[in-house]
């Protein structure tokens, strides 16, 4: 756990992100709760998962929240949670699309464990303060990134040419949310490369850092999950 080291409006603008995201995981898991008995029952595990998405992600988000409060950081809190949901983000994502049984078990085979080999290859990079380290682990981590987004950025396309009208609206939707909110990871994660002073990050990467990270799992999750329940309703029409 490291020392908080910002200070002033740059301390406050981390801490009011934190606060942000924390809020907006937790009130997203409420709406998806809700939300569940909206579509077919086909659906309804998929947007189960994306409660359990942003719950696991409010939780994690408070006990980070608190400890900035506290001035200290805890990078471990946000591997952990993206541990857990990162899988569930592909569980959710395949459900609704409809991927045949057999494809989605065999789908799930591979981008699980590559999701967490991703993570467990970034976690020494984030943690260290060597630029090359930094870089290894990046370059290694991206691999598997790399294979997890082609894949599901393949399955939302192929689902994408089997429907019609707001089903294909809304694919298209999550596809343009997938791309775009997953690459603010490993573009949050290199901030600190590009730092030239002494003492460590300077303040405005660090916030730079953390505000990025905190914007990309609200859009990847809570954003995302919208981006879910709208193809399911689609998917749905009179079934429910």
């Amino acid at each position: 756990m490291d020392k908080v080291l910002l200070t002033g409006d740059n301390y406050t603008l981390v801490y009011n992100a934190l606060s942000f995201g924390t809020a907006v995981m937790l009130g997203a898991f409420v709406y998806f709760l809700t939300q569940v008995g909206s579509v077919a029952k086909a659906y309804r595990s998929g947007i189960a998962v994306s409660a359990v998405v942003v719950g696991i992600a409010g939780y994690h988000y408070y006990r980070i929240w608190s400890d900035f409060g506290d001035m200290k950081m805890n990078e471990g809190y946000r591997y952990a949670d993206w541990l857990i949901t990162v899988p569930l983000l592909i569980v959710e994502l395949l459900i609704v699309l409809g991927v045949a049984g057999d494809l989605r078990r065999k789908l799930m085979w591979r981008l699980v464990p590559a999701s967490a080999i991703m993570i467990a290859f970034g976690y020494p990079g984030e943690i260290s303060s060597d630029n090359g380290t930094k870089w290894t682990w990046w370059v290694l981590a991206m691999i598997p990134f790399l294979y997890i987004l082609g894949t599901l950025y393949g399955q939302l396309q192929e689902a994408s040419k089997r429907e019609t009208g707001a089903v294909a609206g809304a694919i298209k939707n999550a596809t343009g949310i997938l791309l775009v909110t997953w690459l603010f990871y490993p573009i949050s994660y290199l901030f600190p490369v590009f730092d030239n002073s002494a003492t460590g990050i300077s303040e405005g990467l660090e916030v730079a850092r953390q505000v990025g990270y905190t914007v990309a799992d609200i859009t990847s999750k809570a954003l995302y999950g919208l981006m879910i329940l709208g193809i399911a309703r689609a998917r749905s029409g009179d079934q429910h």
